[in-house]
């Protein structure tokens, strides 16, 4: 029994010196997986050949994807991934307010909605332009 435990320590370790700077999972990594797991699931249910082979293949580029976003070591780019994956969410769930780029600066600009017609400033180089909410 002790020797189980020695060896359950000494494979975690390994474990964890193999993950020390590397990525790991995230918010984006978990959205992939589960997208991945769908169309398996799809694939398996549709009789279509060729649509179950495009989907297997859609299947293993999801799980591929997220496995080496995983194991990545440039943990900048990965997190900067996931910042717009989170970004792009909360914009789909935010009903109460649209979101425009300023024609200057391509600043995005967040703005309520249902309001008609109204003057939006931006306030990084403060131009004006009008649209409609």
């Amino acid at each position: 029994m002790n020797f189980l435990r020695n060896l359950a320590g000494r494979i975690a370790n390994g474990l964890r010196r193999f993950m020390m700077g590397r990525y790991g999972s995230d918010k984006l990594n978990t959205a992939l997986l589960i997208a991945s797991v769908v169309i398996c699931l799809i694939s398996a249910i549709v009789p279509l050949t060729m649509v179950k082979l495009v989907a297997m293949v859609l299947c293993y580029g999801l799980m591929f994807w997220a496995i080496s976003r995983m194991f990545s070591r440039n943990t900048y780019k990965r997190y900067q991934e996931n910042r717009k994956y989170l970004q792009l969410v909360e914009r789909i769930k935010d009903r109460q307010h649209r979101y425009y780029d300023c024609p200057r600066c391509r600043q995005q600009v967040r703005v309520p909605r249902g309001k008609g017609k109204i003057s939006i400033t931006c306030p990084k180089c403060k131009e004006k332009f009008i649209k409609k909410t």
